[in-house]
């Protein structure tokens, strides 16, 4: 173990969380639960449905946290006993293991320290994720599939549920757009640094010429609707079409008039759902969609009175967030954080968290 300081380690270990611990004030953690414990005990609790949601749903979210604290504590105060354990045995599976859990604590401590900077009114909730091909053609429309394969695979890590809502496929390649929705605690916090446009270089597969070609995806990230939001659609503002599934599916996909699609007049906003062979099913998975784009869309106009009143011309997320450079060299570089890589294939694999533990610290300074 000559190569590595533990007892530092663990000592830096045991300081972040204490720091942790003090940011997320347990004591009042614990009397928040004690509250909600309470409150959620109440024999007429879902005569109201909105407010059961609630309290509901803020207790499992202060449980889950006082949980994960609670277990990290144990297992930081258990090393120094698997060091000793090690160090009297002397065998390389003992080294090996406080190593193990020494790198699984270090991860896990800074995940949950990238946690207690998501604040945000809605940075607890579920996400509804849109990706488009933009600028680039047949190019772009494989780089958005790319991108959405991005996601997926950063979702499978963290072990997040994702259900396909709606894909439009691309007429050679790729995908127009797909709509997705990942579930999780915080994950609306945490890939809603995600939005913006992904920017790709690379020698196109679609050029026999071999030439090098620049293609654009854009990504879209809100909030899923509550219960609880004052989000009101009135019938006469929108426009809803029935169509068939396209696609690749299984088997009767294609054979019934079930997908929908739901435009809002007001604002031109056009949301679709296909995933459900009930048409019932996507209309209301549809309009949940659209409750979703509009909650953000109010968010976004709020935001942008406040930056007016304080002469903030700068609080947009920008066009180009990202470039992914696959020629004549190998990089993945965030243009808002300048955190980079040149192990652009562990970033297509789904590794992303550096990007984002990084957008969330440079967001909250921003703040």
């Amino acid at each position: 173990m000559a190569e590595r300081d533990i007892i530092s380690e663990i000592a830096a270990l045991d300081a972040t969380l204490k720091s942790i611990e003090a940011v997320l004030d347990l004591g009042k953690l614990r009397k928040e639960q004690a509250e909600l414990e309470t409150q959620a005990g109440v024999p007429d609790l879902w005569s109201d449905p909105e407010a059961a949601q609630k309290v509901t749903s803020a207790l499992s979210r202060v449980n889950s946290t006082i949980n994960k604290v609670s277990s990290l504590r144990s297992r930081v105060i258990d090393l120094p006993i698997m060091l000793e354990l090690a160090n009297n045995e002397s065998s390389d599976g003992a080294e090996l293991e406080i190593l193990k859990e020494l790198d699984s604590l270090t991860s896990a401590i800074s995940d949950l320290e990238i946690q207690t900077l998501l604040s945000g009114e809605y940075d607890h909730r579920d996400a509804l994720i849109t990706i488009r091909s933009e600028a680039g053609g047949v190019d772009a429309s494989d780089w958005a599939e790319m991108v959405s394969r991005m996601f997926f695979r950063y979702c499978e890590r963290h072990n997040y549920g994702v259900s396909v809502l709606e894909t439009s496929y691309g007429e050679e390649a790729g995908i127009k757009s797909t709509t997705f929705k990942v579930s999780g605690p915080y994950c609306y916090g945490t890939l809603s640094v995600e939005q913006g446009t992904h920017r790709l270089v690379r020698i196109s597969p679609f050029d026999s010429q071999n030439r090098r070609h620049t293609s654009f995806a854009g990504v879209e990230v809100v909030p899923v609707v509550d219960q609880s939001d004052d989000i009101e659609i009135d019938e006469k503002d929108i426009r809803i079409d029935v169509y068939r599934s396209s696609g690749p599916g299984g088997q009767g996909v294609n054979t019934t008039d079930s997908a929908v699609r739901i435009t809002h007049n007001p604002t031109g906003i056009v949301v679709s759902c296909q995933n459900e062979r009930s048409q019932i099913q996507n209309k209301a998975t549809a309009m949940a969609v659209l409750q979703s784009k509009l909650l953000e869309r109010r968010n976004a106009q709020e935001r942008a009175k406040i930056d007016a009143l304080r002469g903030d011309t700068s609080g947009s997320w920008g066009n180009q967030i990202r470039s992914y450079v696959l020629h004549p060299y190998q990089m993945v570089k965030d243009h808002r954080t300048d955190f980079e890589t040149g192990n652009t294939q562990a970033v297509l694999d789904g590794d992303l968290d550096g990007f984002i533990s990084s957008g969330i610290r440079w967001r909250r300074e921003r703040k």
